[in-house]
């Protein structure tokens, strides 16, 4: 019997798998949340349940799904493209023969690779929990049904993105991506601006609305570069978007000994132009420098709003996008991706440490660790920037979900109105805790056959810096890239726990809200525990009795799902070639540098970031040293800090004032000097004309007209005179008239 039980349960695993395997489940996980806007929008208000249940229910379709196309994957362990759109693509557009493109068609089609699988478990996962905690965080809101449905069209827009496998498909999900964010940072659109007269301290000073728009357009800025990245690659593969036959152009040359050339200045190669223009749009979804000013500002909208753009939509797209057409960017478009996600990570990490914003302080955070996963993936670290990704969004969505616990709780998201909450919310600062820990990178470092020990957070930035020291020590010319990742992980060690230690710890700085303050109800504890469980063991991979790194490549189960993209598939590789591209078959020395890297890495990223959280202890909790003595000494950079490095005073005296200012002049003088008066002259001069004609026609031809009416009239008034009506008079004058007619013959035949 527990036999025919064991095979009954295997062929049902079976055909689960099999299930999986068919478009229609993707279809129904691309459409489900869909499905929950739509039906939110027209019919919620007449449904019996409340706003939140559609929504909720079409998402956990979508994540059952999920999970079991990525167990499917899993099953497989396949390590290159296992469903590239065969039998999986439509028609899209025909448009027949163009000229210079031939036969132009446009196919649409779901690309399921190991990719895809991470990337929906991701997104469907912290997407259902910001669900669950919306309920009791929007519990009351006026429009509660429609935020429940924006957040479907939102997660629908990021999961169309990751699903499709052409980049016109991409490029349409990603501007989607981006309306859906702008509907939901301006949420509380009524809301004025916390600051309208500009002197309310620096973390309180954009409205929703201005933030939505804010974002909206920064965002606007990055994609015009993705277009043109898209249509090179368009155009010089010859008319193609789908991943499979781009990637297959490249690998056959279609770009080689192709150049940009701007005479006199630089030759560019077409191929790292396409690749720089494609990054950015992640520089602008993924708020990379110097597009990252509208992140912060987002957190104005609701707080689990923040949580699904921080954790696994919005800014996870960008990291996504290079990571999906990691085989189109040369060594040289890597470089320039490298050094803008290592200069982000260090800089965004500057900022945190001054700001007083709860949300903020997550947001310069979230910058910074975005900026190390697009760090990873420039220096060649594939799977540690994506194993990165997967850890991130799982504990900084906790980070969030805590952190609108506590401004649920307190009704503010200043930390200079907190303190002392730890007792008052010990799931809340618990939870929020082991995020903080994993995200720092605490942990015991691993010495001969022991890999080292800690969170989620440890092992997948220890991956990343591992992999930028190993660059670093091939090509010491690049060495400032290693700084920017240690000196992040420094700052991140210490502003993360300044955090936990202002908010939880210490006497209550307002004892009004801390007297109101009490635990979140059980929805919104259910998902912070959930992701706090995911932010212990997302990076762990089994290997005895003591988890190791799940990227720990002998044992790690994401180290065999993940490996960077080759060409095998789209072009017949040479063994040796192919072992060469996935990192194997190096000569010993190359190998133990590579592991000696990984090895110096482990150990300075855990000093590291031990001192960061030392130096945080000894100031927010021992108050050793004193925070406002240091501002006074280094007041110049305080203020630099304070005020974001003047980025926004940047971008709005270089970018926004010019702009307002030349909107005000076309106004002022175009508009209103020449087009206006053009328009207001035209007007003038018909109006006198029309004016001339009116008085020409009352006095000239009206006059013409009446006169001889009244001649007319005045005659027939005379000669009513003569028709009397008597009889005599009637003789009389016959008479009269014929003795003149008489008259007149006679005095004519005499003269004759």
């Amino acid at each position: 019997m527990p036999s025919a039980y064991s095979e009954f349960l295997s062929g049902l695993s079976s055909a689960a798998l099999h299930a999986c395997d068919h478009p229609w489940v993707l279809w129904v996980i691309l459409l489900a949340p869909l499905a929950g806007f739509v039906i939110n929008i027209f019919f919620g208000r007449r449904l019996p349940l409340a706003g939140h249940v559609v929504p909720t229910l079409a998402v956990l379709i979508s994540f059952a799904l999920s999970l079991c196309v990525f167990k499917g994957v899993r099953h497989e362990m396949n390590p290159d493209f296992v469903r590239a759109g065969v039998g999986w693509q439509w028609f899209w557009i025909d448009a027949g023969d163009v000229q210079g493109l031939g036969n132009f068609q446009v196919k649409w089609g779901f690309l399921l690779d190991n990719l895809t699988a991470i990337m929906l478990v991701v997104v469907t996962t912290v997407s259902l929990l910001v669900h669950l905690f919306s309920i009791g965080y929007m519990h009351g809101d006026k429009r509660y049904g429609r935020f429940f449905a924006f957040l479907g069209i939102f997660t629908f827009s990021m999961l169309g993105l990751i699903l499709t496998d052409n980049l016109f498909g991409i490029y349409i999900f990603w501007e989607l991506v981006g309306l859906a964010s702008y509907l939901l940072i301006g949420f509380w659109f009524e809301q004025p601006s916390p600051d309208p007269t500009g002197t309310a301290p620096v973390d309180y000073s954009m409205s929703p609305k201005d933030a939505s728009m804010k974002a909206f357009l920064t965002t606007r800025v990055g994609d015009i570069g993705m277009f043109i990245g898209v249509m090179t690659v368009f155009y010089f593969t010859g008319g193609s978007f789908n991943f499979h036959e781009v990637f297959q152009a490249v690998a056959e040359g279609a770009f080689d000994r192709q150049y940009f050339h701007i005479p006199g200045l630089i030759s560019i190669p077409v191929l790292t132009f396409a690749g720089v223009a494609l990054f950015c749009g992640a520089i602008g979804k993924s708020a990379q420098f110097p597009l990252h000013i509208w992140l912060p500002d987002a957190m104005a909208g609701p707080t689990p709003v923040s949580a699904l753009i921080h954790a696994a939509t919005m800014v996870a797209a960008g990291v996504y996008l290079v990571a999906r057409l990691f085989p189109l960017f040369d060594p040289n478009a890597l470089l320039v991706i490298a050094y803008v996600g290592g200069f982000t990570a260090i800089f965004a990490a500057t900022i945190a440490l001054c700001a007083y914003d709860l949300k903020k302080v997550l947001a310069y955070s979230t910058i910074s660790q975005l900026g190390y996963m697009i760090l990873g993936l420039g220096v060649g670290a594939y799977a540690a920037g994506v194993f990165h990704l997967w850890t991130h969004a799982f504990f900084k969505a906790l980070l969030f979900l805590g952190s609108g616990s506590v401004i649920h709780a307190v009704h503010s998201q200043s930390m200079r109105d907190m303190g002392g909450l730890r007792a008052k919310m010990p799931v809340t600062f618990l939870t929020m805790l082991i995020a903080t820990i994993a995200i720092a990178g605490l942990g015991i470092p691993g010495i001969g056959s022991f890999h080292g020990f800690g969170l989620s957070g440890f092992y997948s930035k220890d991956a990343i810096l591992g992999g930028v020291l190993h660059f670093a020590m091939d090509h010491k010319q690049h060495l400032l890239l290693a700084v920017f990742g240690f000196g992040g992980a420094l700052l991140t060690a210490f502003y993360m726990f300044r955090m936990i230690y202002l908010t939880f710890t210490g006497t209550p700085r307002d004892p009004h809200k801390f007297e109101h303050a009490h635990e979140s109800p059980t929805v919104m504890t259910f998902p912070l525990a959930t992701l706090a469980i995911l932010a212990i063991i997302s990076g762990w991979s089994w290997h005895g009795v003591v988890p190791s790194s799940a990227l720990d490549e002998e044992h790690g189960w994401f180290a065999g799902l993940v490996q960077k993209p080759i060409l095998e598939n789209y072009v017949g590789l040479d063994p040796a070639d192919l072992a060469a591209a996935r990192g194997e078959g190096h000569s010993e020395e190359e190998v133990e540098a590579e592991h000696r890297a990984h090895l110096i890495a482990m150990w300075a990223s855990v000093i590291i970031a031990f001192t960061g959280f030392g130096f945080a202890t000894r100031m927010y909790l021992q108050h050793k040293v004193s925070p406002e003595a240091l501002a006074s000494r280094f007041a110049p950079l305080h203020r630099a800090l304070l005020a974001k490095w003047y980025m926004d005073d940047i971008v709005r005296g270089l970018i926004a004032q010019p702009c307002l200012r030349m909107t005000r002049f076309l106004f002022e003088r175009v508009d209103k000097g020449v087009v206006d008066a053009l328009v207001n002259g035209a007007g003038s001069l018909g109006a006198g004309i029309a004016d001339f004609v009116g008085v020409f026609d009352n006095h000239v031809v009206d006059g013409a007209v009446n006169g001889t009416a009244d001649r007319v009239a005045a005659g027939g008034a005379a000669l009513q005179k003569v028709q009397s009506g008597r009889l005599r008079t009637y003789l009389a004058l016959s008479i009269g008239l014929a003795m003149s007619v008489l008259v007149v013959f006679l005095i004519s035949k005499a003269r004759a």
